[in-house]
């Protein structure tokens, strides 16, 4: 999955942000339930990150229940792995087009609910993100646009606010950790160096909607910017065994 071509417990059934909408596609499913094909891949690569990297992630049930764009910072090939493996409902990402012909991995991108995006029609890979969060999908996003060499989260470019602007849906910020020493620029195989993932407190549909108005993007641009390095930055203490949660490193079982 190349996320470079982007601009990356459970949800709480007794306070969901937004309610999921009753049409469902059938060609893509519930957007509460995965396919055979994302189960098989996410069971796999669960065992794999779990014993290869240490991988751990905290803040699952922050998630709202309904649809949501979902915005990470971007350390390398993983990330969009990353973001979804311990999720037990989909999430969309964009990937070129033309990853979809490749064998076996187009095949594999195809069922895993990734979205084709086509460079001289961006605007139909836009109308499907925004189909895909009102049908109650998350949808992951990398605003910084391409991986950071060191780690340091980037400028956020201001391209996912055109995502935000025909829906009324959460901000969930992501930060990720140690991915860009395991498997980020210039490295051909990933090294066994530990990664963390947060996911964010929701940035809500009323503070959205308050700052995407012509004017205030800039506004609403920075305050994602700040909540992904906040939750970078947790997630890096965490490596380092700072800043831990009174209950511990959340026990997540790789095969689950």
């Amino acid at each position: 999955m190349d996320a470079d071509t982007q601009a990356t417990s459970l949800p709480s059934p007794a306070s969901p942000i937004v309610e999921s909408p009753p049409e469902i596609d059938p060609a893509l499913g519930s957007p509460h339930h995965r396919n055979a094909v994302w189960r098989f891949v996410q069971f796999f690569c669960r065992i794999l990150f779990y014993t290869w990297f240490g991988f751990r992630t905290r803040g699952m049930e922050r998630l709202p229940a309904g649809g949501g764009l979902i915005l990470s910072n971007h350390q390398s090939f993983l990330d969009p792995l990353l973001v979804g493996v311990y999720l037990n409902r989909p999430i969309s990402f964009l990937a070129r087009e033309d990853l979809f012909k490749a064998p076996v991995v187009g095949w594999i991108l195809a069922r895993t609910y990734v979205m084709p995006l086509n460079r001289a029609a961006s605007t139909t890979g836009l109308r499907e993100t925004i189909r895909r969060m009102k049908l109650g999908f998350l949808v992951g996003v990398f605003p910084e646009g391409t991986r950071t060499p060191d780690g340091v989260v980037r400028e956020v470019k201001p391209g996912f606010t055109a995502l935000l602007r025909r829906s009324d849906l959460p901000i969930i910020p992501v930060g990720i950790a140690g991915a860009h020493r395991s498997f980020g620029l210039g490295h051909r195989i990933p090294k066994p160096y530990r990664i963390r993932l947060v996911y964010g407190e929701p940035i809500p549909p009323e503070i959205v909607a308050e700052l995407k108005g012509r004017g205030r993007e800039d506004e609403l641009v920075a305050l994602v910017h700040k909540r992904i390095v906040e939750c970078q930055m947790e997630a890096e203490a965490w490596i380092q065994g700072r800043a831990l949660e009174a209950q511990g490193e959340p026990r997540i079982k790789p095969g689950k």
